[in-house]
């Protein structure tokens, strides 16, 4: 194999050309009125590829733009180059006011991809191997479910329940504002959440694991007064009942909630989640492989939480490959529960990877092929291209 000189990270040595950075392809799937799917696909200059998730970034025009500026910084590096990559993803984040998330941590779980391939290993075992090879999903029916009634939402619960899922989650309260003000009126959009989540427990029954995701639409006040109303509905886990960046309100509210909390799923690096998990934030850590920074930030991240005795259940309403990254990750966590997985948004989601995404009985199951075990259906992706 032929071999090229590289730059300062690595003066001094000699790179197979199958392990040098070249071009990247960005596609953009069409789903539905939550949110495109955008995935990447890096390539070497050797013809080797990589793929990761770009998606729900806020801003997918944004998102593109940081992911050609960051292939640029890294074409004609090595794909070992993840640390500095990671400094480099770091340095624009905070440049960009977060804005550049979602494309760092994209990239990111490329050269993972690529590593696992160029070394003949699946990514788990390069993570310190598998203790699992069956990566435990919970129903996220949130984006699915039409109408958002009681009866949407209950009938979108059954259809995952009769898909094997025996966890399922919806955040009832998104018609609400986004913004939640104190002193206004929330009595009607409190009824109807509650409403909803109780229909899905009627649907479910006893004895399946219920969470519900408020996405912060409540003031520290408001959500401390709904916290007793949140018991008869005996869940699983209650998320972000007040804002994300908020910890010490958080916090209060995880200290008065008898039940378990859940959160993190927007924050970005070490840093972030280290502060979040001092301040006792949740009980649940939620990083998202498409957010947080990528591979090695999640196993990081989850090193983090095990320390503080603090669970891992990644948030990743996402597309295949996100769920696949996550998910080799979560193989070799300790303080792992289970990985989300977006129930009922497409009919033809596993067709966007080959082998086709293996989910059933509620699980993914890992493939033992080399880095993520696998690759773009390219008639899928131009079959439902954005």
């Amino acid at each position: 194999m032929a071999t090229l000189a590289l730059g300062p990270a690595q003066a001094g040595t000699r790179v197979p050309v199958d392990a040098l950075i070249g071009d990247l392809e960005i596609f953009q799937v069409r789903v539905n009125h939550r949110g495109n799917w955008v995935i990447i696909r890096l390539r070497t200059k050797g013809g080797m590829t990589g793929i990761g998730d770009a998606s729900h970034g806020g801003n997918d025009a944004r998102t593109i733009e940081h992911l050609q500026h960051l292939t640029g910084l890294l074409r004609g590096r090595s794909i070992f180059d993840v640390e500095w990559f990671r400094q480099q993803g770091a340095a624009l984040v905070e440049r960009s006011g977060g804005a550049a998330r979602s494309a760092v941590s994209a990239l990111e779980q490329c050269l993972w991809d690529l590593i696992g391939k160029a070394t003949g290993q699946p990514v788990h075992q390069l993570l310190g191997g598998a203790l699992r090879n069956r990566i435990a999903l919970y129903a996220n029916i949130n984006r699915s479910a039409d109408p958002r009634t009681p009866e949407g939402f209950a009938a979108m619960a059954r259809r995952a329940v009769e898909a094997g899922f025996d966890a399922i989650k919806l955040a009832p309260f998104d018609e609400m504002p986004r913004q939640p003000m104190e002193g206004a009126d929330i009595a009607d959009g409190v009824r109807h959440g509650l409403a909803c989540a109780q229909a899905v427990r009627d649907a479910i029954g006893p004895t399946r694991k219920l969470m519900i995701d408020v996405h912060s639409r409540f003031t520290l006040k408001q959500g401390l007064a709904l916290l007793p109303r949140f018991e008869p509905l005996d869940l699983y886990w209650l998320e972000e009942v007040t804002a994300e960046d908020g910890f010490a309100d958080l916090a209060t509210i995880n200290r008065a909630a008898r039940m378990t909390t859940a959160g993190g799923e927007a924050l970005y690096g070490i840093e972030a989640f280290y502060r979040y998990a001092t301040a006792q934030a949740a009980d649940i850590l939620m990083p998202d492989v498409k957010l947080c920074g990528g591979i090695l930030e999640l196993k990081k991240i989850s090193a983090i939480a095990e320390a503080a005795g603090l669970a891992v259940s990644p948030h990743g309403p996402a597309s295949p490959v996100g769920n696949i990254a996550a998910a080799q990750v979560m193989a070799t966590v300790p303080n792992f529960t289970m990985l989300e997985y977006a129930f009922g948004e497409v009919p033809w989601r596993a067709e966007l990877l080959g082998p086709v995404e293996d989910v059933a009985g509620g699980a993914l199951m890992l493939s033992p092929r080399p880095g993520f075990g696998v690759d773009l259906n390219e008639r899928a992706l131009r079959k439902y291209a954005a």
